[in-house]
């Protein structure tokens, strides 16, 4: 159907067509089982499908398989009879094998494009849960988002927040005043985390150029959405950097694109695998706001699937926007595996030819429990599918091949060399290197002057005796200037009557002449 993306077959015989409509596609989705009962292979059919109908896809690549869908399918390949034999089952009659526009990324700039964003556009909130910081700590770090604003310095990456750090915590004293306590353990703390994030790659994350979220949407002259593969098999190391970043990537397209309400197809797919890492211990602020944006982008014409093991990975509130279904296989081995099952089962609106527990806990390799939204957007009847071949490559492609993507991809040259412009880092360097001159110049002026200057300069800074107030009378026991006894002599002398003699002498001498 050309409004729709072919799924596989249902019904008794696997010959009931079963589609993803493209008008309710950007209500997101689920793919969720057990490990090895085909997950990859329905993420990767539902890939192609959506590419084949224009529309852009963005997935992570966790086991590196999903790089097959580079490079057309073999009749070669070992499944080859197999594939054949499914695709007459389900009535796929013009089955055959075909490439499809791929964009490879890598945060380490090794298996795919460099991918990164700043510490400006992450934010705080996200940067906190990266690093799993207190409560004390994040409100740190918003302060310090703060006063970077404030102060036009930009926190582009690593290096420009360690060193407003140290600026926050040598000037923490003013800042409490303003913003509350700073304590400057909770600053080393952050710094700590920091290195550890540094450790495990976080140096490539940030800097510039940051991703443009319109090369994520690239359609092709042929119409073709191109596949963004986030190369994440090294990535897989550090969780939690893996879970923030498509976190950030999903909070940006949600922040950026525009409304368009109901489109007729989706203008990007977003694949969230693995994920459980995004709820594991996450605190309820970012469960809020992954409900939030899960809510409210698909207005902006983006959906959002996520594939985890089991449905309980993801909290139920989430789990409720979530129409389009792929259930794989469960395994029911325990009793708390039995109640998963049984909770996963309720999701689903009943089809009275089988039991949804027993099919899903019962369905092989390449079939799937599936509920599609259908017109209006109400959730179909459940079907056991049996998911159709890809045409792709099942499996990870070479090096060379690769390679030979990367170099015609549409934005090959554009984020490989690293720009260092002024931020934060280098504005407070250049305030320090600056004081640090000023200080050396005065200092080199106090060399300079002579030896006398400097002691004249001293003497008029050193004062030994208390200054009174021009009414006081002297202390006694004061010792005076020479002057001053003398005076205080002759003044004494002229009161006595030795002194009127002398007075009276003077005056007359004075005026003998009249």
């Amino acid at each position: 159907m050309s409004d729709g993306i072919f799924i596989g077959g249902g019904g008794p015989d696997y010959s009931q067509p079963q589609n993803l409509s493209l008008k309710y596609a950007n209500r997101h989705g689920l793919i969720a089982g057990a490990t090895g009962t085909g997950k990859t292979v329905t993420l990767q059919i539902l890939a192609e499908g959506f590419s084949a109908a224009g529309v852009p896809v963005f997935l992570s690549d966790v086991k590196g398989d999903l790089s097959g869908l580079a490079q057309a399918g073999s009749e070669g390949f070992k499944l080859h009879d197999a594939f054949a034999s499914r695709a007459a089952t389900i009535g796929l009659d013009d089955y055959s094998y075909a490439a499809f526009p791929v964009t490879f990324w890598d945060l380490f700039g090794v298996a795919g494009h460099p991918v990164r964003t700043t510490l400006a556009e992450m934010g705080p909130l996200l940067l906190s849960r990266l690093m799993e910081l207190s409560e004390a700590q994040e409100g740190i770090m918003n302060i310090a988002f703060r006063v970077a604003d404030e102060e036009g310095m930009p926190l582009l990456d690593l290096k420009d927040l360690q060193s407003l750090l140290v600026w926050v915590g040598e000037n923490r004293d003013t800042l409490s005043l303003r913003y509350g306590n700073v304590s400057i353990q909770s600053v080393g703390a952050i710094q700590r985390q920091l290195m550890v994030l540094e450790n495990q790659g976080g140096t490539q994350l940030f800097g510039e150029p940051a991703l443009d979220l319109a090369d994520l949407m690239h359609v092709g002259a042929d119409g073709r959405g191109q596949i963004n593969i986030l190369a994440a098999d090294k990535l897989m190391g550090a969780p939690r950097l893996y879970a923030t970043f498509l976190l950030w990537l999903l909070s940006e397209l949600f922040e950026t694109l525009p409304e368009v309400g109901d489109p007729d197809k989706p203008k990007l797919v977003f694949f969230f695998d693995e994920a459980h890492l995004l709820f594991d211990d996450a605190p309820k602020a970012l469960v809020d706001k992954v409900e939030q944006v899960a809510r409210l982008i698909r207005s902006k014409g983006v959906g959002v699937y996520f594939i985890t093991q089991n449905p309980d990975d993801v909290p139920e509130d989430i789990l409720g926007q979530l129409g389009n279904r792929f259930q794989h296989a469960l395994r029911a081995f325990t009793a708390r595996d039995r109640k998963a099952l049984s909770r996963a089962a309720e999701t689903y609106r009943p089809n009275e030819r089988f039991s949804t527990v027993d099919a899903i806990r019962d369905v092989g390799v390449g079939e799937a429990v599936t509920s599609m939204l259908e017109d209006k957007g109400v959730p179909g009847i459940v079907e056991r599918s049996l998911i159709r071949p890809p045409s792709s490559k099942l499996g990870p492609i070479d090096d060379a091949a690769r390679r030979a993507a990367m170099q015609a991809s549409p934005v090959a040259g554009k984020y490989d060399t690293l720009i260092d412009r002024k931020s934060a880092y280098e504005i407070l360097k250049g305030r320090s290197d600056q004081a640090a001159a000023e200080a050396a110049r005065a200092e080199e002026a106090a060399e300079e002057q002579s030896v006398a200057e400097r002691e004249f300069n001293a003497g008029r800074r050193y004062s030994g005796a208390r200054v009174e107030r021009s009414t006081a009378q002297p202390r006694k026991g004061t010792a005076g200037s020479f002057g001053e006894a003398i005076t205080g002599a002759v003044l004494k002398e002229l009161k006595g009557t030795t002194g009127r003699h002398i007075v009276r002498g003077i005056l007359g001498g004075l005026f003998k002449g009249r």
